[in-house]
């Protein structure tokens, strides 16, 4: 109880608007003993909640109890109290009023799956009619598209109304609430305290996503990608949209199956989108438009809405971010040079690139691979493929303007492949495989500068491989900056992107959500 004491306590000092009060989770709660001890802790509004094992709460207790307990503290005047829609008729037929001060919000769980839109339309009505004052409806999104549904519940609601879809697929539902509308919205003091799957915390919705700031104006913004629960994309977007003033918000998008989340979402006002593995090519072919270079390319990284209404055009700027870091290295002899924020120039103009004549592997054969396969001919390199699957990296060889080589998967592991410059462009060595390499480690040698698009870590097997080899290091984290200082003058017109607060902010120098 008193851990329970000191986590309200904890709320509070957060700055938070109301605070829930999980009877359920306390160990040997006795409601006539404690309950005016917890509601007296709260020096601002609270929901009381006694969640049971049914309704995914751990009460297990009889039900006329409980239900006793929830009208107990209405009547000793609890601001909201939490009752399950399919407890709400014995709750209301219990002895003693509701008070008026007392907000009853009625609450549905579906901890398996999402219904159609027009299922739970009906259920908020029918909520609405069995007497609730705030109706909650929380159900599980096993693919983004569910989000979809649930905000339409926002979108088009009667009154006051809770709507969530869990689970990271459905996460978005929960740091838009408030744009989108929504009474509120659930955070967690911390990650392991969340009390449902996807919840945020605290700190992530008031910081990172600017959640009291948002509202129906605010411009929406996001990353399409799978897996996408280690980008950094919104970190270092919202970052920079609040340094720069911009009524924005940026969020993680688990997506599945592109067209789907595409058509799921035409209706929503989804500004841009930063598109990361696996979808850059799918956003090329959803493109309505392209712009000259990606659609050379074959992939998309970036989705801008336009403003006649005829979709979104597509552009793709890994290329050049990435190209630039490993031309600086080149130029300067150094590692250190990689940095989007470097002094170093990548090269002088009209004067040749570093890297032409440069023989240039890349390792994959997916949207990133090809946007370096592209840049690095576009810069008189010789390119080389070596991809798994062989037949993808023919088809990518060809495509290349001049044509490209093919190089053996095996003849690349086993060291008999060399090259200038060796670029991976995979997502093997990621978080959580750290320890995973596309290139064995006595083959790394073979190559004067070694790239990973990698950044998550920043320093991966094959770029500490390649140290140890003596090569020098262009890393992941000059191209990711580098690739979204571009699309930030896409997402927001701006001519002087905060450059080095934005690679600060991915290397941990800045804290969430400062400027």
């Amino acid at each position: 109880m008193d851990a329970f004491l000191q986590e309200i306590a904890e709320a509070i000092a957060t700055g938070v608007d109301i605070i829930e009060l999980r009877l359920d989770f306390i160990k040997d709660f006795e409601p006539t003993k404690d309950l005016e001890r917890l509601m007296a802790a709260c020096s601002m509004p609270y929901i009381i909640t006694y969640r049971p094992t049914w309704e995914g709460g751990n009460y297990e207790g009889p039900e006329p109890q409980r239900l006793a307990t929830l009208k107990l503290a209405a009547l000793k005047g609890a601001p909201y109290v939490d009752v399950e829609f399919k407890a709400s008729a014995l709750f209301f037929a219990g002895a003693g009023e509701v008070p008026v001060s007392t907000k009853v919000i009625l609450s549905s769980h579906n901890f398996q799956d999402t219904p159609p839109a027009a299922e739970l339309h009906a259920r908020a009505a029918a909520m609405r009619e069995a007497g609730a004052d705030i109706v909650k409806i929380a159900t599980m999104a096993n693919d983004i598209s569910d989000a979809a549904a649930v905000l339409s519940l926002l979108q088009q609601k009667t009154g006051p109304t809770i709507a969530l879809a869990m689970g990271e697929r459905g996460q978005i539902t929960r740091l838009l609430a408030a744009k989108y509308g929504g009474h509120l919205t659930f955070a967690a003091l911390s990650d392991a305290r969340a009390s449902a799957p996807g919840q945020p915390t605290i700190a992530q919705l008031q910081q990172l996503y600017s959640f009291a700031q948002q509202g129906p104006g605010t411009q929406l913004f996001g990353i399409m990608g799978k897996p996408i629960h280690h980008s950094k994309s919104p970190l270092i977007h919202n970052t920079a949209f609040r340094h720069l003033g911009f009524d924005g918000v940026f969020v993680p998008l688990l997506v599945d199956d592109l067209p789907r989340f595409m058509d799921a979402f035409r209706e929503h006002d989804f500004q841009g989108f930063s598109v990361t593995i696996p979808h850059k090519e799918a956003a090329h072919k959803a493109a309505s438009s392209r712009d000259p270079v990606a659609d050379q390319i074959g992939a998309c990284n970036t989705l801008i809405r336009q403003a006649d209404g005829s979709g979104y055009k597509g552009y793709n700027t890994d290329w050049i971010a990435a190209i630039s870091a490993i031309e600086r290295v080149l130029a300067a002899g150094s590692s250190d040079a990689a940095a989007a924020t470097s002094s170093s120039s990548s090269s002088i103009e009209g004067q040749p690139s570093p890297l032409q004549g440069k023989t240039f592997l890349v390792v994959g054969a997916g949207g990133a691979g090809r946007a370096l396969a592209f840049g690095a001919a576009s810069r008189g390199a010789t390119v080389l493929i070596a991809n798994r699957n062989k037949a993808r990296a023919e088809a990518l060889a060809a495509a290349v303007p001049g044509g490209a080589t093919v190089v053996d998967w095996e003849q690349l592991q086993a060291g008999a492949v060399s090259a200038d410059v060796l670029a991976n462009s995979t997502s093997v060595g990621m978080v959580p495989n750290v320890e995973e390499t596309p290139v064995a480690t006595a083959a790394v040698g073979n190559f004067k500068v070694v790239f990973d698009a990698v950044y998550t870590p920043r320093e991966t097997r094959l770029l500490r491989d390649a140290a140890a080899a003596g090569c020098l290091l262009a890393d992941g984290v000059a191209m990711f900056v580098g690739q979204a200082v571009e699309q930030l003058k896409l997402f927001t017109g701006t001519s002087q992107p905060p450059v080095q607060l934005m690679e600060d902010v991915v290397l941990g120098k800045v804290k969430v959500g400062s400027s």
